[in-house]
C-alpha cells in the first residue's frame, strides 16, 4: 500500500495502522518500506510530531 501524500490523509492512515497493526513508527516504516524521516518532516510540516509513548503523532 502506498501511503497518501496530503499530509492530512497521511496522518489519519498513519495513526490508524500504528493503532490497530503496529507497536512503533518503526515497525511500520520498515513494514510498509517508507522513509520515516519524510514521514515525520511532512507531520511536523502540519505540526503533529512522533510520540513514543502514546505510539501515535499528535
Amino acid at each position: 500500500m502506498n501511503l497518501p501524500k496530503d499530509p492530512m490523509l497521511l496522518l489519519s492512515v498513519v495513526n490508524t495502522k500504528l493503532r490497530d497493526q503496529y507497536t512503533s513508527l518503526d515497525a511500520l516504516c520498515e513494514d510498509m518500506q517508507a522513509d520515516r524521516e519524510k514521514m515525520e518532516t511532512k507531520l511536523q510540516n502540519i505540526d503533529y510530531t512522533y510520540d513514543e509513548n502514546t505510539n501515535q503523532f499528535v
